[in-house]
């Protein structure tokens, strides 16, 4: 897959970044790198090869899965620009 500046220029748009003219081109000879680099790492034989969360091996520390309330209702209701009755109160949207 090979990426032109017109593609350049539509990522650029959709990621809403202000790319001039003039360096569409290099944007889209970057993103071209970037690509041949994912094909790179697609032909790595990565069969066995166990997943990892960290170079180092650890293990994940656990928690009990507990629901509790949070015991923060002043404290995050504190920013709210509206709060009623220790809820969000939020504009209506639908009629």
């Amino acid at each position: 897959m090979s990426i032109d500046t017109q593609t350049a220029a539509r990522v650029a748009k959709l990621a809403r970044i202000a790319v001039p003219q003039e360096d569409l081109p290099k944007l889209a000879s970057e993103l071209n790198g970037i690509i041949a680099f994912m094909e790179q790492l697609n032909e790595v034989d990565v069969e066995g090869v166990e997943p990892m969360t960290s170079v180092t091996p650890q293990r994940l520390k656990r928690r009990e899965d507990v629901v509790t309330d949070g015991s923060q209702q002043k404290a995050v209701l504190k920013n709210a620009p509206d709060a009623r009755e220790g809820f969000f109160a939020v504009p209506k949207v639908v009629e």
